[in-house]
C-alpha cells in the first residue's frame, strides 16, 4: 500500500498528461482531467504526511530491486509536508490558470498547456520523494523539460529568449550535476542518498568537500541563491501569470529542498556553516537591493524571490535542529505567500493593462478585494505580526541567537535589515497600485474572473491558515528538523526495506 501511495504523485500526473495531450480537442475535459488528478494527489500527499508524522519516514523499493541498488521513494516529515503545500498551490494556480483563459498564451495553450503543466507537477513530486540522487536527477529534467514548453507558450521573442536562458541555465546545472552523481559513485560506489550519508563518512575529507560545495552549486542554481540567481529576474517576469507563479512558488523551494536534504543527510556538520552563511547574507541583501530598483511589478516580486531564499540558507548555515526548523517552516510559508502576490499581480496587471509602477500611479486602483488578497501576503512576507512569515522569521532569529560568533551576528543583521527593507518595497507596491488620490480615477468595482478571484483567495487563505495553524505547523517542522539532524530513521526506512 506504501508503495502505491509514493508513486501516485509521480505517476498519475504523466499518464494523465499523456491522456490530456491525446483528448487537447476537448478543453473542458483537459481541465476537469487536470484538477481532478492534482485533487488526487494532494489527497494522497496528505496521507503520505499523516502517516510520516505518525510512523515516521515511509520508504519503498520500486522495480525489484533493494535498496540501495532500486529506485528508492521516500517520504519523511519535510518531503511529505512540502509536496502537501506544493500540490495544494499547484492546484490553486491550475483553477486560476483556467479563468484566466486563453488570453495570455496564444492559440498553442489548449494543446501544451495542460500536459505541461502535469507533467511539471509530476517532477516536482519526483523531486520531494526520490531516494537518490539520480532519480533526483531525472526529476529536475522532467522539470526543465515541461518548464520550457510553459514559458515559452503563446508568442513573442521575448518569451523565447526567456525561456532560452532559463534553459541554458538548467542544462549548465544538470551537467554539473551530472558530474556529482559520477564523482559521488567513483567515491563511494552508490548513488543512493541513504548510503551515500554512510559510506562518505569513510572518504577523504578533500573529496567530502568538494561534491558538498559541487552539489551546493547545482541546487543553488535551481534555487537562485546569489551570485547563481541571474537568470531568475529575466524569465520569470516574461511568462503568462499562472506559469510566474507556480514558477516562483516551487521551483527555487525544490532546489532549496534538494540542498537541504542532500547537505543533512550525505554531509552533516557540527558547526555553522562559513561558506554557506556568506552565501545567505550576500542573497538576502542583493536580492532585496535589486527589488526596490525595479519599476516593473513582477520584476520587484522576482528579486524578493531571490531575497527571500537567503532566509531559507538562514536555518541550513546554522546546521541545528533549531535553525533547521525555521528552514522547514520558512520554506512552506513562502511557497504560499510568493504564489499569492504573482497571481495579485497578474489580476493587476490583468484590470490596469501595465505592469509599471510609474504608470500604475495613474490608473484606477482595483477594487478593495484586490488590495486585500495583496496586503495580507505582502505583510507575510515583511514578517509583521501575527503573519507566517513573522512566525517563521522569528524561530530563525531565536535559532540565530542561541549561536555566537561574528557570521551569525552578520547574518542576523542581514535578515533584520532584509524584512525592513521588503516592507518598503511591498509599501512601494501599495502606493503605487492601490492607494487613492485626489489626481487618481476612482478605483474600479469589478475584481475580474471569478475563478481566477477564488483562486486567488483560496492560496491567501491558505496562507492565513500557515498563521492560524503555525503552533501544528510548527511541531511538524520541528519533528522534520530533528529528522534532518538524527537522520538514522530515514536511513532505516530506505535501507530496512521499505515495501515494494
Amino acid at each position: 500500500m506504501t508503495a502505491w501511495l509514493l508513486v501516485a504523485p509521480v505517476l498519475l500526473p504523466v499518464l494523465v498528461a499523456a491522456l490530456s495531450f491525446a483528448l487537447s480537442g476537448s478543453r473542458i475535459t483537459q481541465q476537469v482531467l487536470g484538477v481532478s488528478v492534482l485533487t488526487l494527489t494532494l489527497t494522497d500527499a496528505v496521507v503520505l504526511l499523516v502517516l510520516a508524522q505518525r510512523d515516521g519516514p515511509q520508504a519503498a523499493s520500486m522495480g525489484g530491486w533493494p535498496a540501495p541498488l532500486g529506485i528508492a521513494l521516500v517520504a519523511d516529515r519535510l518531503s511529505a509536508l512540502l509536496l502537501t503545500v506544493s500540490l495544494a498551490v499547484a492546484l490553486a494556480v491550475l483553477v486560476f490558470a483556467i479563468g484566466q483563459g486563453n488570453a495570455d498564451f496564444g492559440e498553442s495553450s489548449p494543446v501544451a498547456f495542460h500536459p505541461a503543466y502535469l507533467l511539471l507537477t509530476a517532477g516536482v513530486g519526483m523531486a520531494f520523494l526520490a531516494g537518490d540522487l539520480f532519480n533526483l536527477f531525472v526529476a529536475f529534467e522532467m522539470m526543465l523539460t515541461a518548464s520550457y514548453v510553459l514559458l515559452s507558450l503563446g508568442v513573442g521573442s521575448g518569451r523565447i529568449r526567456a525561456g532560452m536562458t532559463y534553459t541554458i541555465t538548467s542544462l549548465t546545472s544538470s551537467l554539473l550535476f551530472l558530474t556529482a552523481i559520477a564523482l559521488c559513485y567513483a567515491a563511494t560506489g552508490t548513488v543512493n542518498m541513504a548510503d551515500l550519508g554512510l559510506r562518505m563518512t569513510q572518504a577523504p575529507d578533500g573529496v567530502a568537500a568538494t561534491l558538498s560545495v559541487l552539489l551546493l552549486v547545482v541546487f543553488g542554481i535551481k534555487a537562485a541563491m546569489v551570485p547563481l540567481h541571474f537568470w531568475l529576474p529575466d524569465s520569470y517576469p516574461t511568462a503568462p501569470t499562472p506559469i510566474t507563479a507556480i514558477f516562483a512558488a516551487l521551483l527555487t523551494k525544490v532546489g532549496v529542498y534538494a540542498m537541504v536534504r542532500t547537505q543533512t543527510l550525505i554531509f552533516p556538520r557540527d558547526d555553522v556553516w562559513l561558506l554557506l552563511t556568506i552565501v545567505a547574507v550576500l542573497t538576502l541583501l542583493v536580492g532585496v537591493l535589486g527589488a526596490i530598483a525595479q519599476d516593473d511589478l513582477n520584476r520587484l516580486l522576482s528579486f524578493v524571490l531571490v531575497s527571500h531564499i537567503g532566509f531559507m540558507l538562514f536555518g541550513l548555515a546554522l546546521f541545528d535542529e533549531a535553525g533547521l526548523t525555521g528552514t522547514v517552516l520558512y520554506t512552506a510559508h513562502h511557497i504560499v505567500v510568493q504564489a499569492g502576490l504573482f497571481l495579485v499581480s497578474g489580476i493587476v496587471v490583468r484590470l490596469s493593462g501595465t505592469a509599471s509602477l510609474a504608470s500604475l500611479t495613474h490608473r484606477a486602483p482595483p477594487p478593495p478585494v484586490v488590495a486585500g488578497l495583496f496586503m495580507l501576503p505582502a505583510l507575510a512576507l515583511a514578517g509583521i505580526p501575527p503573519t507566517s512569515g513573522f512566525v517563521a522569521k522569528f524561530v530563525l532569529l531565536q535559532a540565530g541567537g542561541e549561536r555566537s560568533g561574528w557570521p551569525v551576528t552578520v547574518l542576523i543583521a542581514a535578515a533584520l535589515l532584509t524584512s525592513l527593507l521588503t516592507l518598503y518595497a511591498m509599501t512601494r507596491v501599495w502606493r503605487a497600485v492601490f492607494s487613492a488620490g485626489p489626481d487618481r480615477p476612482a478605483p474600479r468595482r469589478e475584481a475580474g474572473n471569478v475563478l481566477m478571484l477564488a483562486a486567488t483567495v483560496g492560496i491567501v487563505g491558505l496562507g492565513v491558515a500557515i498563521a492560524v495553524g503555525a503552533g501544528l505547523l510548527g511541531e511538524i517542522s520541528e519533528a522534520a528538523a530533528r529528522d534532518l539532524v538524527d537522520p538514522d530513521g530515514y536511513r532505516e526506512a530506505v535501507l530496512g526495506g521499505g515495501d515494494g
